[in-house]
């Protein structure tokens, strides 16, 4: 799913309860991570959930192209992980390091109605991301 469809989604649901259930939908939606990939590299510190990010590489025209999986012991926080391989996989690093994904969730008011703690770890999986493509440009 692209994040421009989620956006459009949202947009449709007035109701939070909705946007919540909808988000957690999106994590159901994930594909089912390796458990060869739960290791203490591919988890995400910062998260009170247990979060696992795990990053393939290619090259494309402008760049390394970065692809994410990635999953949660909690449904939310599946949905959220749904939504930034929705904004950040498959793109080029530049484009990831250049992506404001506050603005994003923003328009979507997650940062409304996320606690501070899921917020925090929202932060440090969008920094983990961030980290992951400049390190991909550095080696490129």
């Amino acid at each position: 799913m692209q994040i421009e469809d989620i956006l459009d989604d949202f947009d449709i649901l007035d109701d939070w309860e909705d946007r919540y259930r909808y988000v957690i939908e999106l994590g159901k939606g994930l594909p089912d991570y390796p458990e060869s990939a739960r290791t203490a590299a591919n988890k995400v510190e910062g998260c009170v959930s247990e979060v696992w990010l795990s990053m393939t590489i290619s090259s494309g025209d402008n760049g390394p192209v970065l692809t994410f999986i990635g999953d949660s012991d909690a449904m939310i926080v599946r949905g959220l992980i749904a939504i930034l391989i929705a904004l950040f996989s498959g793109r080029d690093a530049s484009e990831i390091i250049d992506t404001d994904a506050g603005s994003v969730f923003a328009r979507l008011g997650l940062s409304d109605h996320l606690s501070r703690q899921r917020s925090n770890g929202l932060v440090s999986m969008v920094q983990r991301i961030k980290r992951d493509a400049q390190a991909a440009l550095a080696a490129a």
